[in-house]
């Protein structure tokens, strides 16, 4: 049987903690059996490789496995890092019904382990790190890409007030906000002035198009952040959710978008292989079946959303950057990580040329 962990694992590793890295097992093990049902001890802790924000451990015990995701320890910027926020949007869509893995509770208390983090169970499957799916058939490439865009169209229709979450964001605006966000974040981490990045701040907030929807957004939907189920293309649970909130689903439908226009690199681009050959559908055909299942007649203007798209990872990876010259980065991918700043930031600006 594998788990999310076990997928994970096959590709990141994970390492014994070390440092600033390790967790206290004692009251880590007594926080457990007070908060965690069904759990028995003892635990044992390894800290996965991967992952550049919060970071990771694989928790195992006689009870089963566990994942445990907290605030990196140091000085944070505002409003990153927000493991209470991954918890509580997991915890309701769970109650839907939606593709999610289960919720054991959150810890506010510093003193457990340092600082804040929440505990979540695994879900059985795999984990789909090549959007070019190395192995898999034309046919099933096809089924899971439309798995994929099902899923995030369901997402996107679910009633954020009808699952306790119209407090999860504001509503309005969300392009404008996103951007000020964003803004702001990267010139707190800002290490150096980039020309394509100056004008993107300048042509963003005046170009914003209109809202007409309000939904969960995930934030970072794309194939290597979810668990497809064994021997099906279903999505079995959809991870990674630090950067969800209210907002426009054109925001995440568009950001899924981009793998149509990067190239592969063994990661989700699919721009520069043979997708009729493989079987992935066209970003039209993407688009398409996205709009039919959440009643829209099409989507115009995509090249400011993919602008829009690449400006926001510019700056989320500027504040990996600048983890690295501080010396807090939390992976040893970290400094690989924080050399695409610039290839996005240039990537954003010749989409906004072309509005």
């Amino acid at each position: 049987m594998t788990t999310t962990l076990d997928a994970q694992a096959a590709f990141t590793g994970t390492v014994a903690p070390e440092g600033d890295d390790r967790l206290d097992e004692t009251r880590l093990t007594q926080w457990f059996e007070q908060n965690v049902a069904g759990f028995v001890g003892p635990l044992s802790i390894a800290k996965f490789k991967g992952g550049q924000s919060n970071p990771t451990y694989r928790i195992d015990a006689p009870s089963g496995p566990y994942v445990l995701r907290r605030k990196p320890f140091g000085k944070l910027l505002p409003s990153a890092h927000a493991v209470d926020r991954e918890y509580k949007v997991q915890a309701a869509l769970s109650a839907t019904g939606f593709p999610v893995a289960p919720q054991y509770g959150l810890c506010t208390d510093d003193s457990v382990i340092g600082s804040w983090f929440y505990v979540m169970g695994c879900v059985d499957g795999r984990t789909i790190w090549d959007g070019g799916m190395p192995g898999a058939t034309p046919e099933s490439r096809r089924a899971h890409y439309e798995a994929m865009v099902d899923t995030l169209a369901a997402l996107h229709n679910i009633d954020v007030e009808g699952v306790g979450l119209g407090d999860f964001g504001k509503p309005g605006n969300y392009f404008g906000r996103q951007v000020e966000r964003w803004t702001r974040q990267y010139r707190l981490s800002e290490t150096e002035t980039m020309d394509e990045m100056e004008q993107l701040i300048a042509w963003l907030p005046a170009t914003l198009p209109e809202q007409t929807r309000v939904s969960v957004v995930h934030g970072d939907y794309r194939i290597d952040n979810m668990i497809f189920a064994p021997g099906e293309p279903r999505v079995a649970a959809v991870l990674d959710w630090e950067l969800s909130t209210l907002g426009d689903p054109l925001a995440d439908f568009t950001y899924f978008c981009t793998a149509w226009v990067q190239d592969n690199a063994g990661r989700s681009g699919v721009q520069d292989l043979d997708r009729k050959a493989l079987g992935i559908p066209e970003l039209e055909e993407v688009v398409e079946r996205y709009c039919a299942q959440t009643g829209r007649d099409g989507l115009p203007g995509l090249d400011w959303y993919l602008a829009y798209n690449f400006f926001r990872l510019a700056a989320i990876i500027q504040g990996i950057k600048k983890r690295v010259i501080d010396g807090t980065a939390s992976s040893a991918h970290a400094k690989a990580m924080s050399e695409k700043v610039q290839p996005l930031a240039a990537l954003a600006w010749a989409h906004a040329q072309r509005v």
